[in-house]
């Protein structure tokens, strides 16, 4: 499985990006799949999934600025992110999920077994 992350960037703190993920070498429509972050000097956290079934589920710091979402079609997950502010910089990862058909809300890191390499996301104040 391969994931490549794209989309991250420099902005102004109020301004947007649009994180993308592509996925190949899986069946991307069975699979949840997720974002996760990891700031400099922090460790790696949540910040939303999106089931097969396209249930979503977001840490409480980016509830109503960030948006996941997924075509099928293109194999790929985005992350459109909204109202940025420099405590959301950080090094973003995608990740697929570990099982299909799986519709559990899943916030943990090892419930996804394939990452991508990570984008960085630098938001100025």
């Amino acid at each position: 499985v391969q994931l490549q992350a794209s989309g991250g960037g420099l902005v102004h703190t109020g301004g947007s990006l649009r994180l993308s993920c592509a996925v190949s070498g899986r069946t991307f429509s069975r699979y949840a799949m997720a974002w996760f972050r990891q700031a400099p000097g922090k460790e790696r956290e949540f910040v939303a999934t999106i089931t097969y079934t396209r249930r979503t589920h977001y840490t409480d710091s980016v509830k109503g600025r960030f948006t996941i979402s997924r075509d099928n079609a293109e194999n790929t997950a985005y992350l459109q992110m909204n109202t940025l502010k420099p405590e959301d910089t950080a090094v973003y990862f995608c990740a697929v999920g570990d099982r299909p058909y799986d519709d559990f809300i899943a916030s943990t890191a090892g419930r996804y077994d394939s990452w991508g390499q990570g984008t960085l996301v630098t938001v100025s104040s």
